[in-house]
């Protein structure tokens, strides 16, 4: 028989036949299609007629289908779905595709080209996106090395290979430990805690077929119990596994991983002509240097710090009035919080949970795309990789525009966090191309499936990135949908959050499970009233994560990367009962890939667009203004990478945002 990911899929709109396809079919079909690749890229590198934009730079854009298919299919059931054999095959293919991609980039011929053509740039008509396009690869290939010569073009190619095969490593050590850590609950340790934590509990012991309800390492498990369970030592011991994943010693620590990463990205910049890796990563951001990223922390930092410590004194006087000496400790935060929060806004996060369920927060992010840009979505009935996962077709006046596929719940072989990714990509060239998008999120078990006003502020987010993907609307694939620089991929996710908070959106979705009614007038205004409560806490948690990889990438790599953490943590007068949202050895936005290494502010760079942004809609007709979403669509959403981020906010919003928006926003200035 045939290998199923090297043929062309007869299947509806030519989604992978997760059916058909097993763990075995991976690695020969990456090695055909990996030749077949390289023919390829051999046969642009060597055409004998003169370099053109058609048969370079356009013949770049060329996919090569099967290679397409089988990286597609194999990393979305490597990071979602889970297993020894993929474990393997994963530690296998990354130092191959490292090698493969680092061989094109360092390809002498095939740059000549490509230099041919862009020295030609300005005599050869092209358009617009043509233009940004040619700059894009041109610089690409700058970047990659293409113009190193000798040991210092070998040593780039060694870097690229062990960064690869440490990424690999860092990424299935980190699920290691949270696959294989759960705390067994007795009956006695489910007091206080509220029926929803109880069902999630109960659900997750039946997946790691334990006796009885767990706690595990997922956040939709760990941060609620870390909230309601009055059992302060059980807290702790919650806690304390949650922040020691990834140093725990012995083969899954990650902390020596991360000390060689830092000192390969060093030298890599250093190879470049750079002063920091810091310099090299940030160039092709809007930010452009370490300064300005600093500078957007540093502004934030005060003010949330400044609230935080205000907080933590308040929250410590509430656990000495209950008996509990000593200070106020990380296990204590959320618990007192969560009791300050019932009292100061008459908010329970068990009596607001039952009115998110999650198929109506998916209803209700289908239904705002709906009103803005016309889009429908239509149940499919198709083979995934998980039972768990759902799939919709997109249109729009009838028109297909993309698949959507969705799978929410937590399990032991997915990796933590939410992600949005694309199987397959929009364009227009070389034919036309709809897109296939997943969000994946871990969202915890239970029957009914019930969100903290987190996890469905983390269903808008990544619904905003699927909405990236699926309007985009430009020729090339290598420019489209999320295909932006990295402080601008989170403007589109983090500004759809702001629907969720509309009024008319949750009078409608927000129904309660058992009764169905509307969530009361009374608790909506709690709900929207408190929607910047504890916000020193939660903007403390994440800049000092954000400074702490900024500081990793600015100058020399540190030896001891836990010594380095700890000096820019005092530097800042980090509250001592608040931990960075992602601690060195769990920082897999940083360590897994290169995608947010000295990238991590820029989730606050987009931040400062976004809330200027939704306040465009509220300053015009309001959130469904149709003016404003159009401009939306044509400006943001469309266009992908064709054009430089700043001129795309501009063109949406006339001009580029200050911080102000932002502070307000989080309640951390005077309205």
């Amino acid at each position: 028989m045939s290998n199923p990911l090297l043929v062309p899929w007869d299947t509806a709109f030519e989604i992978a036949p997760f059916d058909q396809i097993a763990d075995a079919d991976f690695a020969p079909a990456l090695d055909q299609a990996l030749a077949q690749h390289q023919a390829w890229i051999k046969e642009i590198a060597e055409n004998p007629e003169p370099a053109t934009f058609a048969n370079v730079i356009e013949a770049l854009e060329t996919p090569v289908q099967a290679l397409e298919q089988v990286l597609s299919v194999f990393y979305t059931v490597a990071g979602a779905d889970s297993n020894p054999e993929r474990q393997a095959l994963q530690r296998q293919f990354s130092p191959k595709l490292a090698a493969h991609f680092s061989s094109i980039t360092a390809n002498k011929a095939l740059y000549a080209r490509i230099k041919q053509v862009w020295d030609q740039r300005d005599s050869l008509d092209l358009s617009a996106e043509q233009q940004r396009v040619l700059m894009l690869t041109h610089r690409g290939f700058l970047r990659g090395g293409a113009a190193l010569e000798g040991a210092a073009d070998t040593r780039m190619q060694e870097i690229k290979g062990r960064l690869a095969t440490l990424g690999t490593e860092f990424t299935q050590n980190l699920l290691a430990d949270e696959r294989d850590w759960y705390m067994e609950l007795g009956e006695e340790d489910l007091e206080g805690l509220p029926d929803f934590v109880v069902d999630a509990a109960r659900a997750a012991g039946q997946e790691k077929e334990a006796a009885g309800p767990v706690v595990t390492l997922s956040r939709s498990i760990i941060t609620p119990f870390l909230q309601f369970s009055p059992r302060r030592d059980l807290r702790q011991k919650a806690f304390a596994a949650f922040t020691a994943r990834g140093a725990n010693g012995g083969e899954t620590d990650n902390r020596a991983i991360a000390a060689e990463i830092l000192s390969l990205r060093a030298e890599r910049a250093a190879l470049l002509g750079y002063d920091s890796f810091a310099d090299y990563k940030l160039e092709t951001e809007m930010a452009k240097t370490p300064g300005a990223v600093r500078g957007l922390l540093m502004d934030v930092w005060q003010p949330a710090v400044a609230r935080a410590n205000a907080d933590a004194e308040i929250l410590a006087q509430m656990m000495h009035e209950d008996g509990i000496n000593g200070e106020l400790e990380p296990w204590d935060w959320r618990y007192y919080a969560e009791k300050r929060r019932k009292v100061e806004h008459d908010l329970d996060e068990a009596e607001l949970k039952p009115y998110l369920q999650l198929d109506r927060m998916i209803e209700a992010s289908f239904a705002c795309a709906n009103r803005l840009f016309g889009l429908e979505f239509t149940p499919l009935d198709v083979p995934l990789y998980h039972a768990d996962c759902r799939a919709w077709e997109v249109t729009r006046d009838g028109k297909h525009l993309a698949v959507f596929i969705g799978d929410y719940f937590a399990r032991g072989s997915k990796r933590s966090g939410a992600w949005c990714s694309a199987m397959r990509a929009q364009a227009h060239f070389p034919k036309v191309t709809s897109p296939i998008v997943i969000n994946v999120c871990n969202f915890a078990k239970a029957e009914p499936a019930l969100l903290s006003w987190d996890d469905a502020r983390t269903l808008f987010h990544e619904f905003g990135h699927a909405l990236h993907q699926m309007l985009s609307n430009v020729r090339y694939e290598s420019i489209s949908g999320t295909s932006v620089a990295r402080d601008f991929v989170e403007l589109p996710s983090q500004l759809y959050e702001h629907w969720l908070e509309v009024p008319e959106v949750l009078r409608e979705f927000a129904t309660h499970a058992e009764t169905g009614e509307a969530m009361p007038p009374e608790l909506l205004n709690k709900v929207l009233g408190a929607s910047t409560y504890d916000m020193g806490f939660q903007t403390v948690e994440y800049v000092a994560s954000a400074l702490v990889d900024l500081a990793f990438h600015e100058g020399a790599a540190p030896e001891d990367v836990m010594a380095k953490q700890a000096e820019v943590l005092a530097e800042i007068g980090m509250p001592p009962a608040i931990k960075m949202r992602h601690a060195t050895p769990q920082f897999a936005h940083v360590f897994s890939g290169d995608g947010y290494s000295s990238g991590y502010y820029s989730y606050m760079w987009s931040e400062v667009m976004d809330a200027d942004a939704f306040a465009a809609f509220e300053e015009a007709g309001g959130a469904f203004d149709p003016e404003r979403a159009q401009a939306l669509e044509t400006h943001i959403l469309s266009t992908g990478g064709s054009v430089d981020p700043v001129d795309l906010y501009t063109a949406f919003r006339g001009r580029l945002p200050g911080v102000e928006a932002l502070l307000k926003g989080r309640g951390l200035v005077d309205a």
